[in-house]
């Protein structure tokens, strides 16, 4: 059943026509992962789904009792209202039960009217503990908790928070509202990985619809399962992101094949129309002209054509030392602090690998990429960096633009001796076409800031690149050719991002901030073994239990004769028994082996799995001489 249905929307401003003749259908409790480029129209088309918006053209139908929750791209929260007094509007009608639970409760003090009152406050509690009445104020507390927000947050006025922080609050009174469908215009943004990881989980187990516009290929892939993709018009896909990038791509192939044996198909009609309209064969050739003539008229296909994407050239500068970072005792802060922000562990960065600095904001990642370029001297400790190496830093906010300059000012600027032509073609390739390469970079937006820094990092030849959110403001396609040119560049990264599928991609070490025990650890292997190592420690070992057909202890402390009074058939089975648990308790083994080769911060966690290691040793060892007991038993 569907709550929303749109029939051929079309939407212009003035003589610009943003999108047209678009149809769709929202089932309940849909997961739709609104994706395209940058301009082609997904805010509009949310705006109109939320009736924010009407269409120019067509109609969108709804539901009768459909109640729309809509998160706007950096929109928030203003009010003179606190952080909780905003939430706790959401239960104004349970607060109002609560006030009178307390009224009857104060009146029935008085012994003569509280028998009258005990049936009304029976019949009143029901109905306050049947809405949630005592777990709202639960929820609250878990949903801000989630969405990052510290405890002293939650009396602060509102005014207070930053601009990240309002869309947050924002986002948790949506939540908190609970809609029958959820349109959410690039909620991760101002998210950080563990608030993001939250609102997955919170998403994926949530009951009712979602319309997402998000950037954030990892999170479209844990919660979405179709994808819609405004082409300016709307294609469906089956599955969430990874899912969509494979039948995209099957879907062009096919429609080129379509279109390449209809276009050969109509020269070959056409070839034979030419050479026999006026010879023996001219009724055949006309025939033949009819039919090509209505099938051109109703049934041409058009070549399948892609949207611009970039094209970055990005070339290493040069073969550095293998050797490219080295580490000693060092901390990362600020001299005029009374402590550090984080230590760092002895650390070695070889040519050619990419490491992943990850953490929540503020924790000091771009601190850390400071230190290493030398903008800030290390807290304590020292770093060398290797031999013949050339360093290019991409910064999250791009103070390096000069905003006073023009785009071809500002490519000049890296290369003085490209001329107007080459610098216009070589901006054509990062998407700046025509008259755009003569706008101020202070009038760009975020996304074009960004293509402007990518197109001057590739012109700086360097072979160690320090990146910092280099995904921000970019659009899906562009964040796909960037971590393509990423992956075949030549020499070594330092990657600051929230990108989880860039560092999937990319990463070859985890380099992870934990503000909260002040210090970073180390995981050499990708975000994915990274992410399982974590959870693995995280969760609680499993109970070793013996099984209940093994053999049993006598008094003695000596397992009972396993032999004599049994059949071989009985032996072989137990033996068979035997071995499935010898097998699972070696991977039990591994398992805390690889663990402990990159321990978890938390010495609890690594003091338990010490301890389960030790005493499925012992287990193994003690079902081992149990199968050589019973294996010799049958051999003799």
């Amino acid at each position: 059943m569907s709550i929303i249905t749109g029939i051929e929307i079309s939407k212009s401003y003035g003589a610009n026509d943003i999108f047209n003749k678009i149809s769709l259908s929202i089932p309940a409790h849909a997961r739709i992962g609104l994706v395209g480029p940058n301009g082609v129209g997904k805010t509009t088309l949310l705006r109109i789904l939320a009736g924010l918006e009407e269409p120019s053209e067509g109609n969108v139908e709804r539901s009768r009792t459909l109640k729309i929750g809509y998160l706007p791209q950096g929109g928030g929260l203003i009010s003179g209202s606190t952080l909780w007094q905003e939430c706790l509007d959401v239960f104004a009608d349970l607060t109002r039960l609560q006030q009178e639970l307390n009224r009857l409760e104060s009146g029935m003090k008085d012994v003569s009217s509280a028998g009258a009152m005990l049936e009304a406050y029976g019949n009143l509690q029901q109905d306050f503990e049947r809405r949630g009445g005592y777990t709202f104020e639960h929820q609250i507390n878990h949903t801000l908790d989630g969405l990052g927000f510290k405890e002293d947050d939650f009396t602060r006025p509102l005014h207070q928070l930053s601009g990240g922080q309002r869309t947050r609050a924002l986002l948790a009174k949506l939540l908190l509202t609970n809609p029958d469908l959820l349109l959410l215009d690039e909620p991760t943004n101002h998210l950080d990985l563990a608030s993001i990881e939250w609102l997955e989980g919170y998403l994926r187990d949530w009951e009712g619809t979602a319309v997402i516009v998000s950037h954030d290929r990892y999170f479209l892939d844990q919660v979405i399962k179709t994808i819609w993709e405004m082409t300016p018009g709307l294609e469906e896909y089956r599955g969430n992101y990874s899912a969509y990038l494979v039948q995209r791509t099957d879907r062009y192939q096919r429609r080129l094949l379509e279109y390449q044996a209809q276009q050969a198909f109509i020269e070959k009609e056409t070839d034979y129309i030419r050479r026999n309209i006026a010879g023996q064969n001219t009724r055949q050739a006309q025939g033949r002209r009819k039919r090509l003539e209505r099938m051109l008229e109703e049934a041409r296909l058009t070549p399948p054509t892609g949207t611009r994407h970039l094209h970055i050239p990005l070339q290493s500068g040069g073969r550095s030392g293998d050797l490219v970072l080295r580490t000693d005792n060092l901390q990362i802060g600020f001299q005029e602090e009374s402590q550090p922000l984080f230590s760092v562990p002895d650390l070695t960065l070889l040519r050619g690998e990419c490491a992943a600095i990850l953490g929540p904001n503020g924790a000091g990642k771009t601190t850390l990429l400071r230190t290493l370029l030398g903008e800030i001297p290390p807290y304590r400790g020292s770093l060398a960096l290797g031999a013949s190496l050339k360093v290019s830093y991409f910064a999250q906010a791009h103070e390096d633009l000069n905003e006073d300059h023009t785009l071809m000012e500002a490519v000049e600027s890296v290369q003085p001796k490209m001329l107007p032509s080459e610098i216009r073609s070589y901006l054509a390739r990062f998407l700046f076409t025509g008259e755009d390469v003569f706008k101020n970079v202070n009038v760009l937006s975020g996304g074009e800031r960004s293509r402007l820094a990518l197109a001057r990092l590739a012109l700086q030849g360097a072979n160690l690149l320090l990146l910092d959110e280099p995904t921000n403001h970019l659009d899906l396609p562009s964040q796909e050719i960037l971590q393509a040119v990423l992956k075949d560049f030549q020499g070594t990264i330092l990657l600051v991002t929230h990108d989880r599928y860039l560092v999937d991609g990319l990463a070859s070490q985890i380099w992870e901030v934990q503000p909260g025990q002040n210090q970073l650890i180390v995981f050499t292997g990708t975000y994915s073994e990274f992410k399982s190592t974590a959870q693995a420690a995280s969760s609680p070992p499993p109970e070793i239990k013996p099984e209940a057909n093994f053999p049993k202890q006598n008094k003695a402390g000596t397992k009972n004769n396993p032999g004599k009074s049994s059949s071989p058939w009985k032996l072989k089975k137990r033996l068979e028994l035997i071995e499935l648990e010898i097998a699972r308790l070696e991977e039990r083994l591994l398992q805390i082996t690889r663990t402990l080769e990159n321990p978890p911060a938390d010495p609890l966690i690594v003091n338990r799995l010490g301890q389960e290691y030790m005493s499925i040793r012992e287990q193994l060892e003690s079902t081992l001489v149990e199968w050589t007991e019973i294996h010799n038993e049958l051999v003799n």
